[in-house]
């Protein structure tokens, strides 16, 4: 028999042929990948019928979603990335979500040999994949290996440039330019010495409350309710010792010096760090729907900056609120410390160990230094 005549064959249907699961057949079972048996259970035989009552959640629900989902900064981020990507899959005819594994991949090469930053992609990489639903995320194994060998390429051709380290003759000259008897001098500078007292992140200043914050003689305890490294916001205290010799940048001075303030200004409870008039009395914020009376990190920002100028620092154009983190755990580290408890890193960090520990270390290393030394002596004799 040919191949034509069997494919004829196999291809011809018997109308009379009985329902391939008749009425009487038993019923499958329902079960996928998630299920799970104990021993004996048989798994069930028919799937629920969902009604608009399983899909629906209430407002207030709704308004938790909305508001506790994701950090305001990242969600902002990511809907702007994804929107990136909905109108780049709107120009090439592709869908945007669920996505294929395929346009995921066109998309980020397209980013690659833009020449983007490896982190920005990365960060559009995140954004468009946890957008997707879960059963339908595109795959990883390619986009990875494509960002992994394009950071290396990066890095030789390209250097971060990174905000400038707040040393302790820019902190000291900054924290003197605060007039200790306006309210904006006396914020600004409680600000500035537990943000480099206890190496916070500009978005962890704005976020703390009154409570958070105790004030006791020998220093200052700053409760963190939430930081990069603690998403799940279990929480974690940090202490600055207090400084008696040394009023000018005296935690326990600057914190009481605020809290009073704040009692002047009526202030109870809520966030620690307010907006000010130039007047000194608190900014009318009943239209700051987003952050309420909390500031944003870009408010800390420019607090600090400020101050940088009001210095005269040459390099105030460059100085940021993370520039107080830097600048205190380069100033643990040189001193023989590991800043990485007091500012919230992960235990271990690579971060902290390339940048600040093995800096440190290699500066008490520098050959310059014997050479140095020598000179001393040779004087001394």
């Amino acid at each position: 028999m040919s191949d034509d005549l069997e494919l004829v064959d196999a291809e011809l249907v018997d109308d009379h042929l009985p329902a391939l699961r008749p009425d009487t057949a038993p019923a499958r079972p329902v079960v996928d990948r998630h299920t799970i048996l104990r021993p004996g259970e048989l798994p069930a035989t028919t799937k629920p019928q969902y009604t608009e009552r399983d899909f629906y959640v209430s407002d207030e629900t709704a308004r938790l979603i909305d508001e506790h989902s994701a950090p305001k900064n990242t969600d902002r981020n990511y809907r702007s990335q994804r929107g990136m990507f909905e109108s780049w899959c709107a120009d090439m005819g592709r869908i945007a979500r669920p996505c294929t594994t395929a346009t995921y991949v066109e998309y980020i090469a397209g980013m690659i040999a833009r020449g983007y930053a490896p982190s920005s992609i990365r960060t559009h990489k995140s954004a468009i994949r946890s957008w997707q639903p879960e059963d339908a995320k595109p795959g990883t194994t390619v986009v990875n290996g494509m960002v992994k060998e394009y950071a290396k390429d990066w890095g030789k051709r390209n250097r971060v440039k990174k905000a400038p380290a707040i040393t302790d003759a820019m902190f000291r000259a900054m924290v003197a330019t605060c007039d200790p008897r306006h309210p904006i001098g006396i914020r600004d500078r409680c600000a500035l010495v537990l943000g480099r007292g206890n190496l916070h992140r500009r978005i962890e200043l704005a976020d703390l409350i009154l409570p958070q914050v105790g004030v006791e003689d020998d220093g200052v305890a700053v409760w963190v309710a939430m930081s990069k490294n603690d998403q799940e916001a279990r929480g974690e205290e940090s202490f600055i010792p207090a400084e008696p010799n040394d009023p000018l940048i005296c935690p326990v001075d600057a914190a009481r010096a605020w809290f009073a303030m704040l009692h002047r200004l009526s202030v109870r409870d809520g966030a620690f760090f307010r907006a000010l008039t130039s007047a000194g009395t608190l900014q009318n914020r009943s239209t700051a729907t987003e952050r309420g009376d909390h500031l944003s990190g870009d408010a800390i920002n420019d607090w600090v900056r400020g101050r940088a100028h009001k210095a005269g620092l040459t390099n105030w154009h460059q100085v940021t609120a993370h520039g107080l983190r830097r600048g205190g755990a380069q100033a643990i580290a040189d001193a023989g410390g590991d800043p990485t408890k007091q500012g919230r890193w992960k235990a271990g960090s690579a971060v902290v160990k390339r940048e600040y520990l093995d800096r440190a270390q290699s500066r008490k290393e520098n050959p310059w230094l014997l050479v140095a030394e020598q000179r001393r002596q040779r004087e001394q004799q």
